[in-house]
């Protein structure tokens, strides 16, 4: 069964990738799978100095409208990383897509997730 894909890239803030990336794989992440979303890969983008990204795979479109206003308006992520992680971005842009299973698999496992037991 098909899934949609959301790949989110950050520009972020020149100089803020290391502390980004910490705040990602110690507390946005790890809140991210306890609210049950589905993170298939994240990390530096080799192709800039300053470029991120996050994989995030749903069931469809009502799934990610209705998994990601819940948690971007829920008190934990408010009180949380949300201003840690906003300061340090630039800007950002998303784009969805429908992938196999056997793709996300591939994405997940070429794109090693940093922190596999968060």
């Amino acid at each position: 069964m098909k899934r949609l894909i959301e790949i989110r890239c950050y520009q972020l803030k020149p100089g803020t990738l290391p502390e980004f990336h910490e705040i990602l794989v110690t507390r946005a992440v790890p809140m991210l799978r306890d609210r049950g979303m589905e993170v298939v890969a994240f990390g530096p983008s080799p192709h800039a100095a300053d470029a991120y990204f996050l994989v995030r795979a749903y069931d469809d479109l009502a799934d990610l409208n209705a998994q990601q206003d819940a948690f971007y308006g829920s008190e934990a992520w408010r009180q949380g990383p949300r201003e840690a992680l906003l300061s340090r971005i630039d800007s950002f842009l998303n784009t969805v897509l429908w992938l196999s299973p056997e793709a996300i698999e591939d994405m997940r496992r070429l794109n090693a997730d940093p922190n596999p037991s968060a």
